[in-house]
């Protein structure tokens, strides 16, 4: 049973799951289930509530104002279904579903929704199909229909590459281009995006730009640097971590460096995860699925290049996914095969982690999401 871990550095206080506090949102791999639990930022203490509603849940996504989640599922048909959050409990009660595929896909379902910086167009990563979706959201956080479409082709030399399979779907700082992740085709598709009808095109005669990997490389995460120039990939199947040059003027990206993940002299199965960076771009963080690592880069600030910084034990087995506090001081790995989230400090200004001891059980969480009180 899932129990309240407590930071070895707080003050003794035990959570509970009735006072104010943040709210994070768990999806679960496989179990239909999303868990919801309480984390008091000021004591570092996390206290689980328990599965909230009984969905399958791929990946999840929170309003950034409005208490909304997003839960994409695993089902055919690209579903998608809203929730209200009840602040007091965590509870969730449904208000919307939709299906975001045109015709039933393959295996797999969706593997990524998120919000654009407005909050007003949900991008939507359909792994099954290898397509990337859009769809217009509401002041008050409700879903449109599809807004827009696009079809990714290609594939890899991977067995797992057989044809293309969307990872990942972001916009630009620009705001002018959406960039898609596809895993299969070892592309980063960019697309035209406009704002005001929330539609991703391609416009140009021969399809979408392109940026292509090294083959077999499987391009699962993208993050822009706040300066807005340079893009961060981060390659699953060989846990590569690249720096990319972004001109928002044409829509191009260009190689600039290329780093591994893995530890030195790694063996076995190589897998990277989840990536994100600091809101003052200082420090980058990735996951590694091979090595049960967390490892964190600095960021130079006149380049946007990238040197190692920190490498350390994820608290668990297979770092599926992890999640930066709004506050920046704390990061909640979902530890999918050890079936527990950690809770790290962040140190604010070295950007390094800590592995706090404090964990909670969720059966083989793989997404989190964190609604500040």
């Amino acid at each position: 049973m899932a129990t309240t871990a407590l930071l070895r550095f707080a003050p003794a206080a035990a959570a509970s799951p009735n006072r104010d506090g943040d709210l994070l949102h768990i999806g679960t791999w496989g179990q239909n289930q999303v868990h919801a639990v309480r984390f008091d930022s000021a004591r570092g203490t996390m206290a689980p509530l328990g599965p909230v509603v009984e969905v399958s849940s791929n990946w999840v996504t929170v309003h950034p104002t409005r208490p909304v989640l997003y839960v994409a599922g695993g089902e055919q048909g690209g579903i998608i279904r809203t929730f209200h959050i009840n602040g007091a409990s965590g509870a969730l009660s449904q208000t919307g579903e939709l299906v975001t595929q045109a015709a039933p896909g393959g295996s797999g379902g969706l593997s990524y929704i998120g919000l654009n910086t407005e909050a007003d167009t949900l991008l939507v990563a359909d792994f099954a199909t290898g397509s990337a979706v859009t769809l217009p959201v509401g002041r008050d956080g409700r879903l449109g229909a599809v807004a827009s479409r696009v079809q990714d082709t290609g594939s890899g030399p991977n067995p797992r590459q057989a044809g293309p399979h969307t990872h990942h779907v972001v916009i630009d700082p620009s705001r002018a281009f959406a960039l898609v992740a596809d895993f299969g085709a070892d592309r980063v598709f960019v697309h035209d995006y406009d704002r005001a009808s929330h539609r991703m095109s391609a416009e140009t005669p021969s399809g979408p730009r392109s940026f292509a990997t090294v083959p077999g490389s499987g391009p699962r995460r993208l993050a822009f640097h706040p300066r807005g120039r340079t893009v961060y990939l981060l390659n699953e199947l060989t846990a590569d971590l690249q720096v990319l040059r972004w001109d928002s003027t044409t829509g191009v990206l260009t190689a600039r460096q290329l780093l591994t993940t893995n530890a030195p002299g790694h063996t076995g199965t190589t897998s990277a995860a989840e990536l994100a960076i600091s809101r003052d771009g200082r420090h980058v963080y990735t996951s590694n699925r091979g090595d049960n690592a967390l490892v964190v880069f600095s960021v130079a600030p006149d380049t946007g290049l990238l040197t190692e910084k920190q490498r350390l034990p994820c608290g668990g087995v297979t770092p599926w996914s992890f999640t930066l506090h709004p506050g920046g001081r704390w990061m909640f790995v979902a530890n999918e095969a050890s079936s527990t989230v950690n809770l790290f400090h962040v140190d604010p200004g070295s950007g390094r982690l800590t592995d706090t001891g404090a964990s909670v059980d969720i059966p083989q969480p793989d997404c989190i999401t964190v609604r500040a009180s």
